[in-house]
């Protein structure tokens, strides 16, 4: 689907922006003709409106467009699916994440069904439209990763993608499935993904200069929860296909460092699996020894996001990187807490937390930092094995699942994203559906932090 061009040869439609403040002062510059064709579309620089004005010989030949002056998804991220689909430049200058948010609102997941409409088309510079372009790819991977059905994006489906970017890039690949997963000791990743008739994985990909710093990022990629043994009730399954939003978070910003090229050495690591059911199925009452040697005793069956991290975490920590940050669709406490448009934030690291923070509000990208109460750990004790994966408790869950991840964390800079990776309704830059939330705030840092290339 093509939202941007850079062919300056051919015509494009002028879309001027005006915000409320200055509709009076502008509409004083107008014409007549002008002015009555406004009245008569009832323009008043309300959000999500836009206008055509007329050339001398009377026809539609310019847009006005309501703006409320902020440089964000909203500034023109309804215009793509609004306008006619024909190409158009902006007379307002915008920044890069504004002029994303066209690209952004224009997404639709197309796999099974063509999209209602093509989408307008944007007329930009060379430069600007590959840096967007960039950004609009990287987030909209996320979006098709997670709304893929889960039986169209299994552990072995989405390795297929995963190894399509790493080739792309020039990335270094290796993973390791099935009963290979025992044998380099990740049994919390196999024991969670065994009794699928997909074999779990471990998806393990590395690129740039090894003398760069290390940066490595992880993503829960549990491609469909059933529950387990504790089986969700249907209302609660029927979602769970975006279970893997963090692993296609994770997915797409790292596609994005790659593209930008960051002078960092990045790793992404993704433990892919399906929570199913069957005569092989892990219980609760199950003690599982993990990578790092911890022994977790299994409360519940349903907080396997948890149990497939803390390995892919304790393998990360080996390489000891200046920075790690982890994605998960984790808990619904998170979700009470913050609600499903903000990105529940813990970090062991409080300039990294201010930092992500900020690149969130430039890159309007919310997220909120959450504490790890260190002592609330006493709910994760377990009388038979150094922890328990579930608490008894129904408080601070979101807080608990957070704790139960930095036992197997023996690096400074840890960052653990608990996100709903799902827009539950439309706005614009942001369709309904899939949503690789924190990505742009986290990429704002790493971009600050490292520098460009």
């Amino acid at each position: 689907m093509t939202t941007y061009s850079t062919d300056q040869t051919q015509p494009a439609t002028p879309i001027e922006l005006v915000t409320a403040q200055a509709l009076k002062a502008w509409r004083a510059e107008q014409s007549a003709s002008a002015l009555a064709w406004l009245d008569s579309q009832g323009f008043e620089a309300k959000p999500a409106q836009f206008a055509w004005l007329p050339n001398d010989e009377g026809q539609p030949s310019r847009v006005i467009a309501a703006w409320d002056g902020q440089q964000n998804l909203s500034a023109i991220g309804h215009l793509a699916m609004l306008l006619p689909a024909a190409t158009y430049r902006l007379d307002t200058p915008l920044e890069e994440l504004a002029l994303a948010g066209w690209g952004l609102g224009a997404y639709r997941y197309t796999r099974f069904r063509p999209a209602d409409r093509q989408p307008a088309t944007l007329l930009l510079d060379e430069a600007t439209a590959q840096r967007v372009n960039q950004l609009v790819d990287a987030v909209n991977l996320g979006r098709d990763l997670i709304n893929a059905p889960a039986g169209h994006m299994l552990p072995s489906q989405m390795e297929t993608v995963f190894r399509e970017v790493g080739r792309r890039f020039g990335a270094e690949v290796s993973v390791c499935t099935g009963d290979a997963l025992l044998e380099a000791g990740h049994r919390t990743i196999h024991a969670v993904g065994r009794a699928s008739i997909d074999a779990p994985r471990l998806l393990d990909m590395t690129w740039g200069d090894a003398a760069h710093p290390k940066v490595t990022l992880v993503g829960k990629g549990v491609c469909f929860d059933s529950g387990g043994l504790d089986l969700k009730p249907a209302s609660n399954m029927r979602l769970m296909k975006k279970d893997m939003g963090g692993a296609a978070t994770a997915l797409g910003l790292a596609q994005l460092v790659m593209a930008r090229a960051l002078p960092v050495r990045l790793r992404l690591l993704i433990p892919a699996v399906e929570n199913a059911v069957s005569g092989n199925a892990y219980r609760p009452g199950d003690v599982i020894e993990t990578y790092h040697g911890t022994t977790v005793e299994i409360d519940n069956t349903d907080a396997e996001g948890r149990l497939v991290l803390c390995d892919a975490l304790a393998l990360a920590c080996e390489e000891s990187p200046d920075l790690i940050v982890d994605f998960a669709t984790l808990t619904g406490s998170a979700r009470s807490a913050v609600g499903t448009e903000i990105g529940a934030m813990f970090a062991t690291n409080d300039d990294t937390a201010q930092a992500i923070y900020r690149g969130g509000v430039t890159q309007d990208d919310a997220v909120w930092r959450m504490p790890l109460h260190d002592a609330y750990d006493y709910m994760l004790k377990s009388q038979v094995a150094d922890a328990v994966n579930s608490p008894s408790s129904p408080y601070a869950g979101a807080i608990t699942a957070a704790l139960f991840l930095k036992k197997f964390v023996n690096v400074e800079d840890w960052v653990h994203f608990d996100i709903m990776a799902f827009n539950t309704r439309a706005r614009p830059g942001r369709p309904e559906g899939g949503e690789a939330m924190g990505l742009r705030a986290v990429f704002a840092h790493l971009e600050s932090r490292y520098g460009a290339a």
